[in-house]
């Protein structure tokens, strides 16, 4: 104990519960943040449940101070990061205080601690086991909600990580984009689209049901695979990942969200992923699935006028010859056919400029910037 300050290591369900439900006291009165679905979080976290603990080892720890709750943080172990990649890096996740520096400087020491037991050389976080988790924290766009795969945290997390020695590593930018009536949006796009269609003898496919989806998700992965593993960050996705992932979020797909592309041999060389936005009815339930609650989620599926990008992928074979606007177009058609007129992106790391130079050709604003922060340990 420290300055009052003691940290526990919580390994029980109960133990799961409270940490999970830690940033819902921290953040109760904060217009910004969205909350998760508890369950959700806790079958993450859960070695019973979650399939990366087969390749990947972690410890939780809370923050306990005159008997509160005050911080909470996640040391994570990647194997396949260690091991084939070769990065010596222990991950930090998970991350949520008080405006407190001691808080944060004993939680990240735990981190540290567990990171030395296994002679690693690096600690690099807010990040989670895999590529697939939430990163990156927050520092710019505190008055912006975050999506619900995305991290909101307050300014000072930052501050307090600058001060106990942490330098900024990857850097990710969020889009928010204004979507047109089809007549109005880019000719550009459209023209290009079409072009690129005939070139390379492209073609759509479309999908009815979420059963029509399965088959193809597979392929998805194995191409996100493709499109991203020369970047600095990513690790290649196990099939059995791939399995709980699908599992987890399939019942918050539409069918008319997924747009694929395949070649004239039916293989897959494109697909962006896209979901209604479920901000605002993720406030209402405030992290409790009940046969109510549902019905929130269920009108922010059907009727709503934002939408989040979640994932695209394109063969590296097809990178910069124009898919990504194939993609776009096919999208702005489904926006206007559900009358929606914003469209907020997914985090897209700093260097990818291919897909930043896309929304140049529609009214956009860079509305947060995130950061994973890292130094030696």
């Amino acid at each position: 104990m420290e300055n009052n300050i003691f940290i526990k290591e919580v390994n029980t369900q109960q133990g799961y519960l409270d940490f999970i439900t830690f940033p819902f006291k921290l953040y109760k009165n904060n217009p910004y943040w969205v909350p998760p679905i508890i369950n959700e979080e806790i079958e993450n976290i859960d070695p019973d449940i979650n399939p990366v603990y087969r390749n990947a080892e972690a410890k939780f720890f809370l923050a306990i101070k005159s008997g509160e709750i005050v911080g909470r943080i996640a040391a994570l172990v990647n194997w396949i990061e260690v091991d084939k990649i070769k990065k010596r890096k222990v991950r930090f996740g998970w991350f949520d205080v008080i405006d407190d520096l001691n808080v944060s400087r004993l939680l990240i020491q735990k981190v540290i601690f567990f990171g030395k037991k296994h002679q690693l050389e690096i600690i690099e976080g807010p990040v989670g086991f895999s590529n697939l988790d939430k990163a990156g924290l927050l520092i710019e766009g505190f008055n912006e909600r975050n999506t619900m795969i995305t991290l909101y945290n307050a300014p000072y997390y930052a501050k307090h990580l600058e001060k106990l020695g942490f330098e900024q590593l990857a850097h990710w930018v969020e889009y928010e984009i204004k979507i047109a009536d089809y007549e109005s949006s880019p000719e550009k796009i459209k023209r290009f689209s079409s072009l690129i269609m005939d070139r390379y003898s492209l073609k759509l496919l479309h999908f009815k049901k979420n059963k029509d989806i399965l088959p193809y998700v597979d392929e998805m992965f194995q191409l996100l695979d493709k499109t991203y593993n020369n970047l600095q960050t990513y690790v290649p996705i196990q099939q059995y990942q791939i399995d709980h992932y699908k599992k987890q979020f399939i019942k918050y797909i539409h069918p008319d969200y997924i747009k694929c592309i395949a070649d004239k041999n039916d293989q897959l060389i494109a697909f962006a992923i896209t979901m209604p936005s479920f901000e605002s009815a993720l406030k209402k339930i405030n992290g409790k699935i009940t046969i109510w609650n549902s019905l929130h989620l269920l009108k922010a599926m059907w009727f709503n006028k934002r939408a989040s990008l979640y994932l695209i992928g394109v063969h590296p074979d097809y990178q910069k010859k124009g898919v990504i606007a194939i993609i776009f177009n096919e999208l702005q058609k489904l926006f206007n056919k559900k009358k929606i007129n914003i469209v907020e992106t997914n985090p897209e790391l700093e260097e990818n400029k291919s897909i930043q130079k896309l929304w140049k050709n529609y009214e956009n604003r860079l509305h947060k910037r995130r950061a994973t922060f890292t130094k030696t340990i």
